[in-house]
């Protein structure tokens, strides 16, 4: 049988039982004080790549949520648009014009006198439909809104700007404009 050298090097005379003793103790307690599979800790190569790795993940989520509210507003614009061109009146030729305000504009839609009426009582609502003006009955106004409430063009009756306190001030407060006023 072969001997392991720590038995060879005792047989030869060039250590003792004791020295072999001290030497495996030795080699028991470096063995005790190494971690055992612990990572060694990353390089800055490393670092950086990982960093890199986040960013680009970050970065692709948020393409991803853009893409996603871009699909979705495409596809309110196409239901607004549904919506507006089955309920719409067809445009009229006429030399009667209703005066609107939208926003900071006047605006005007060819009208007749009735549907003027509908549109001041507010059985029909102007709608901003692919750049210009279109008129829906109010029934089609809460499938609208619940798409975008954007699209609807806002109207102030008369009777709630009749309601409003007057200003001391106003110099034109004796002057009473007619609700029957065609501007």
């Amino acid at each position: 049988m072969s001997l392991s050298l720590r038995e060879q090097l005792l047989q030869a005379g060039l250590g003792s039982k004791k020295q072999a003793k001290q030497a495996d103790y030795q080699s028991r307690q470096q063995n005790r004080e190494q971690p055992r599979n612990k990572p060694a800790p990353p390089s800055p190569q490393q670092l950086a790549a990982q960093k890199a790795q986040a960013e680009k993940l970050a970065r692709d989520q948020e393409l991803n949520r853009k893409q996603q509210e871009k699909a979705q507003k495409k596809a309110r614009r196409a239901q607004v648009r549904q919506v507006i061109e089955q309920n719409r009146i067809p445009k009229l030729e006429s030399e009667d014009y209703y005066n609107f305000i939208d926003g900071k504009m006047i605006r005007r839609i060819a009208v007749t006198p009735m549907l003027r009426e509908q549109l001041t009582c507010g059985d029909m609502v102007l709608v901003r439909y692919s750049g210009h003006y279109e008129v829906v009955p109010v029934a089609v106004v809460p499938r609208i809104k619940e798409i975008d409430e954007q699209v609807i063009v806002p109207y102030t009756s008369p009777v709630a700007s009749a309601d409003q306190p007057v200003d001391e001030n106003d110099p034109y407060k004796d002057f009473v404009v007619p609700d029957d006023l065609t501007w």
